[in-house]
């Protein structure tokens, strides 16, 4: 069994979606056999208030500190408070970058391959430079293409920061042993930018589909929130620009006369203290805006919710893919899609027929697709099946982690590095 690295910006008890899929992957891997060792932050990305990593005690100072995550050692650098702005963020950025360095160059055992996913593309170049260290391969998850997404969305506009960043990509996906794709969509889009057919291995992101089961509506969540008779769509994770959830405030203030259907805003992000204010504008007192929520509750989260929002715009569509899709499918609710109907995320939900399609800008459309669901709860409720038996075929936790230990072993195997 392998010696693995894992390189993450992100990791439990932070609740985003990649935090909780390197949480598993390190897991599973430490299952199959492997020694595994993490190199993260401080938890810093909506962590349950005052939660911190089970057992942290610092190792250099307030600077790095170390904890265990189901018999795997994790190692938490020091990360600045989230500003907005793209100079905060890279300052950030560089300082984990320059720890991660210093604990993988001092205070870990030698490893035999190093695992990072993107976001941001530069933790790739702190894996390569161990990997030279250690004459390691390195596996490279592409969670998310960037610069494009980034560079697509507005977020990045200069010129020579584009630039740069393409030359970092360049060289990244020239020397990573193997890049992992999680679609189809993305898989093409890094053969188009000349990454070998060889160099790609496409596994998708998965679901605990043991962990995430269907249950009642009625349950403690929508009984606290007094929504548990109402007809709930509701969109809960990041607020920010690549989500279009101007549009999600608009068919709510287009629906604010109809008693039966409440609105739902869950999450955290730069527009949030935007959307705040756009929903104190219009009057929408069927908008419900509630903080992140600890991850225990994501189960009574989407039982409470009859339509479950997944908003993708259509310059981040072929550069990333939302998994919460499989979280919603796995507890049998319906999913609500608000996309560029060409894309990977929609062709998903309209092969598997568990959800509804709405074209990306238009919030009468999405309004009126709310509307006809009400009337229509037994085609739902057959969505929201459909959905559970898909990904307990295609993208339970175990079948997809089984795909990481079978690469790792041949990598290890062949010697790559």
């Amino acid at each position: 069994m392998a010696r693995i690295l894992i390189l993450s910006l992100v990791f439990p008890p932070d609740q985003v979606s990649t935090a909780q899929i390197m949480g598993d992957i390190a897991s599973d891997l430490k299952e199959h056999g492997h020694h595994v060792t993490v190199i993260t932050t401080i938890p810093h990305y909506n962590p349950p208030e005052g939660e911190q990593a089970p057992g942290l005690q610092k190792h250099w100072g307030s600077f790095v500190q170390k904890s265990r995550f189901n018999g795997v050692d994790v190692y938490h650098t020091y990360m600045m408070r989230k500003r907005r702005g793209i100079l905060s963020r890279a300052a950030s950025y560089l300082l984990f970058h320059f720890l991660s360095l210093l604990v993988g160059l001092f205070a870990v055992e030698k490893p035999d391959i190093i695992i990072a996913p993107s976001p941001p593309l530069t933790i790739a170049l702190c894996e390569w430079l161990l990997a030279l260290r250690y004459k390691a391969p390195f596996i490279y998850i592409v969670q998310e293409i960037y610069p494009d997404i980034a560079i697509d969305i507005g977020v990045i506009r200069n010129r020579l920061l584009i630039g740069l960043l393409y030359a970092i990509e360049s060289f990244v996906y020239a020397r990573a042993s193997k890049l992992l794709a999680i679609t189809e969509q993305m898989r093409q889009r890094l053969l188009q930018k000349g990454v070998p057919p060889s160099k790609i291995v496409m596994i998708p992101n998965f679901v605990n589909t043991e962990e995430l089961q269907p249950m009642p509506k009625r349950n403690d969540f929508s009984v606290q929130h007094q929504i548990y008779d109402k007809f709930v769509v509701s969109y809960a994770g990041n607020l920010g620009p690549a989500q279009s959830l101007d549009d999600f405030m608009q068919a709510a203030d287009i629906l604010k006369e109809a008693p039966s259907i409440q609105f739902l805003l869950l999450g955290d992000g730069i527009l949030r203290e935007e959307l705040k204010s756009q929903a104190a504008n219009l009057g929408l007192s069927n908008m419900l805006i509630l903080p992140y929520q600890p991850y225990s509750l994501i189960q009574q989260i989407y039982a409470a919710s009859d339509l479950n929002l997944v908003p993708q715009s259509a310059e981040s569509g072929p550069s990333s893919f939302p998994s919460k899709v499989y979280r919603i499918m796995s507890c049998g609710r319906p999913v609500l899609v608000y996309a560029d109907p060409a894309s990977e995320l929609a062709s998903l939900v309209n092969e598997v027929a568990c959800g509804i399609v709405v074209p990306i800008g238009k919030p009468e459309d999405l309004a009126e697709a709310i509307r006809n669901a009400v009337q229509n709860e037994k085609a739902l409720a057959k969505m929201g099946e459909n959905g559970r038996r898909h990904v307990q075929e295609r993208y339970a936790r175990e079948v997809v982690t089984a795909q990481y230990h079978k690469l790792i072993v041949e990598l290890v195997a062949a010697g790559e590095g």
